[in-house]
């Protein structure tokens, strides 16, 4: 017997991903000696979903934990908190941590998450440039709106309108930097875009939209926001939320292969047999991954197949819906956002209360749907674009809703 052969599982990152893998694997009984989690984070494994709740003064930090500490060593699991892994021998099969740790595994798991994308402009390390990412970002944002009171937003995707709402709840000024036409662009049309930006300008925010940052400047504490047309925000805060960008730094440096993400197999395989990479970090065909359930649905695969279950189909992509609330507003988008050239659309809209719904079908299919202020119909939206059945029974009918179309038919 190796050295290796009786080592623990490792787990490099302790993120949502990693903590759904911890459990399944628990849950199916798994063949490790134990876990050995090492974690970048101060803290372990928590809801990075409610960050945006924490921030809005809607819930405390407890809300967040996942797991008590005492989960963890009842199930022979050891977190390292503010233990990053620095290096991979693949050759000796152990890692290498931050303070100088070596650590064997048997099988190595990579859910390193990713970093937010930088701007690339001058001015980005100043005192009050922050993120919107973890917790410690987050505990950063509310220390700054209580003391100061005018913030910037670049970004006006998800993160960055869930991020400027809960500085708007925190009492701040707060103005919103966009760089295409409209926000969520890459989940609402023209149509409900505008609706979404004129009610959320009617709650207190200032969203700007077709605008771009050229430089932030301050001497150390940022002092204002200057745009591409040189016109200059003044600010106290800047959060910049513009992105993504997949962890491939240690597996790349330990010669695995990696593209944007790790790329991995159906079961979760990198090109090394023995590691496996999940979550925001890995790649798989062309897609990498922002949300969180594809990385739910990739450690259930993983689980399975470490706990030497039948592999099955192992690991596919499906459309995932984008779900969220801002300042109390329903918002659903899935599958197409855009007509193709044999899209045809079904639209309706209630300007008084505030109600927008587009459907996209190609071949008498559901391929997209976007919901404003009444997302009820959503998850029944989500199943037809998944299924890809065939609607022309009920096409008349399928604004109306599930129930609806069950009785008509």
């Amino acid at each position: 017997m190796t050295a290796t052969e009786n080592a623990p599982l490792v787990i490099c990152g302790h993120g949502m991903v990693a903590q759904r893998l911890i459990e399944q694997l628990v849950a199916n009984g798994h063949p490790f000696s134990k876990i050995v989690v090492f974690n970048g984070e101060p803290v372990s494994a928590y809801n990075r979903i409610q960050l945006s709740s924490l921030l809005a003064n809607e819930i405390t930090e407890t809300d967040l934990v996942l797991k008590p500490d005492d989960w963890f060593s009842q199930h022979r699991i050891q977190v390292h908190n503010h233990t990053p892994v620095t290096r991979i021998d693949v050759e000796q099969r152990q890692v290498e941590t931050a303070h100088g740790q070596y650590q064997p595994y048997s099988k190595l798991i990579l859910a390193t998450g990713s970093s937010p994308s930088t701007l690339g402009i001058p001015g980005e390390g100043l005192d009050g440039a922050l993120m919107f990412r973890s917790l410690a970002d987050t505990r950063a944002m509310i220390e700054k709106a209580g003391n100061y009171q005018r913030a910037v937003v670049i970004g006006g995707g998800f993160l960055g309108l869930e991020a400027a709402e809960g500085l708007r709840a925190r009492g701040m000024a707060v103005t919103v930097l966009h760089r295409s036409n409209r926000i969520l662009n890459r989940q609402l049309d023209p149509t409900s875009g505008g609706m979404l930006k004129t009610l959320l300008e009617r709650r207190g925010l200032n969203i700007l939209t077709g605008y771009a940052p050229k430089a932030l400047l301050g001497k150390k504490q940022v002092r204002a926001v200057q745009l591409q047309d040189d016109t200059v925000l003044a600010t106290d805060l800047v959060v910049i939320a513009t992105g993504i960008a997949p962890n491939t730094k240690l597996a790349a440096a330990a010669g695995l292969r990696c593209d944007r993400g790790i790329c991995v197999d159906r079961q979760m395989r990198t090109s090394d047999s023995s590691i496996y990479a999940l979550g925001e970090c890995s790649q798989f065909g062309n897609e990498t991954f922002g949300l969180v359930e594809p990385g739910f649905h990739q450690a259930q695969v993983l689980a399975e197949h470490l706990c030497r279950h039948e592999d099955g189909q192992g690991f596919k992509p499906v459309e995932i819906p984008t779900r969220l609330k801002i300042s109390g507003i329903p918002i659903y988008s899935c599958g197409r956002v855009e007509p193709g050239p044999d899209t045809q659309t079904i639209q309706w809209r209630d300007g008084p209360k505030h109600r927008y719904g587009r459907l996209f079908i190609e071949q008498d299919r559901l391929v997209g749907a976007m919901l404003l202020g009444d997302t009820a119909n959503g998850a029944w939206y989500t199943d037809l674009i998944r299924s890809a059945q065939d609607i022309t029974d009920y096409r008349s009918a399928i604004a109306f809703g599930k129930p609806y179309c069950e009785a008509a038919a």
